[in-house]
């Protein structure tokens, strides 16, 4: 696709919008950008380092499947039947007639290595990841084996934005996709924005199993961490000891992170980011995450203004500036919905539907861009 210039900026995200500016022709516009076709640069080619630890049946059986590029993750649960899951079907595919025995989850670890006091683990020089369940006593009786993935081609939906070093948050249900994007963003900004980018790599789920970097990452640096409650100081070190333009990190999710980003943002360092929820409005109501959009506050109205407001005494209004001004909903993995923050959350505040810019791609893997629309 082609770059953005700061005429498209300003189109799409005027500094100070105002929606009587815009035509009602304007709201209904799509515009549709010829990018790159939506492309993977891992898939078969690394997936036999995770069929290695599956027991020899579940392997061959997988290593024959028509839609192993679609493989998702596959789960062993100790006395169950081993499932599969693919890309794009909602259901789950038996692997075979028999339960899964302790010796092949034991097979399994050793094959994996060390577990990670998070119950996860990845396979060096691959972006994989392994999850273990375990029983009371601290016995692994499960294992999610999920395939990781390096597709290029997804920041079309966004690159656009990337270019003015504006925070961007993303948030979507768990396996929509949102590390994928986090590893992409990286290899975009490192290397073809020739950004300074630090990847604060929990469990290693950006940058891949090992101490050296997944190349799906470009050429970011990579900060790992050795357990999550230690995000936070992490991110913090990351600024203060080795100068990045931009701060990666995935799943931000207690206090002491969000106050982490909050000091980033102040310092002037470019923050992309993701968190669970599925839309805008469930960031706002999580008192952790509110903050990220800016917080929320009860403020007391004189009497005077309480009487436009239908006799309200107290209403809920942003607290301050948000820390990223960029939000987006990826609903699906091809159907993203972008806020900017400021505005759509005073909205919601208000009572009322934000305007957002509902992106898609259509069946020829363009990004469709509808400018502007009020949020169904």
């Amino acid at each position: 696709m082609s770059i953005c210039c700061s005429s498209y900026y300003n189109h799409h995200f005027p500094i100070y919008f105002n929606p009587n500016s815009i035509s009602s022709s304007s709201l209904r516009t799509i515009k549709p950008i010829i990018g790159t076709r939506f492309a993977k640069c891992t898939s078969s080619d690394d997936i036999h380092e995770l069929l290695k630890i599956l027991p020899h049946d579940l392997r061959e059986n997988l290593v024959m499947e028509s839609k192993r590029d679609q493989l998702l993750e596959v789960i062993l649960d100790l006395g169950r039947l081993p499932v599969a899951c693919f890309l794009g079907d909602s259901d789950r595919r038996f692997l075979r007639d028999t339960e899964i025995s302790i010796d092949e989850l034991e097979y399994a670890q050793n094959a994996i290595g060390e577990i990670g006091g998070d119950n996860r683990a990845g396979i060096t020089g691959t972006l994989h990841r392994i999850s273990a369940v375990r029983s009371r006593k601290g016995v692994v009786v499960g294992l999610t084996c999920r395939v990781g993935r390096a597709v290029r081609g997804h920041i079309d939906m966004v690159r656009d934005l990337l270019q003015f070093g504006e925070s961007i948050l993303f948030i979507g249900r768990p396996g929509v996709g949102k590390t994928t994007v986090m590893r992409e963003i990286s290899r975009v900004l490192s290397d073809e924005l020739q950004k300074r980018v630090v990847v604060v790599d929990t469990s290693n789920e950006i940058g891949g199993g090992g101490d050296i970097p997944h190349p799906a990452i470009g050429s970011a640096r990579r900060m790992q961490v050795s357990k999550p409650s230690m995000q936070h100081k992490v991110m913090i070190e990351a600024v203060e000891n080795h100068m990045p333009q931009v701060i990666i990190v995935d799943e931000i999710s207690t206090r002491a992170e969000v106050n982490a980003c909050k000091s980033i943002a102040k310092r002037g360092v470019m923050l992309i980011g993701s968190a669970h929820g599925e839309r805008l409005g469930n960031i706002i109501k999580n008192p952790i995450l509110s903050d990220l959009a800016g917080g929320v506050e009860t403020v007391t109205l004189g009497d005077q203004e309480a009487r436009k407001r239908d006799g309200r005494k107290s209403i809920s209004a942003r607290s301050g500036p948000p820390t990223f001004p960029f939000m987006i909903e990826m609903r699906e993995r091809h159907h993203w919905v972008v806020h900017k923050t400021e505005r759509s959350m005073d909205a919601l505040l208000r009572g009322e539907r934000p305007r957002v810019e509902v992106r898609r791609r259509d069946k020829q893997m363009k990004v469709v861009i509808e400018k502007w629309k009020v949020e169904d």
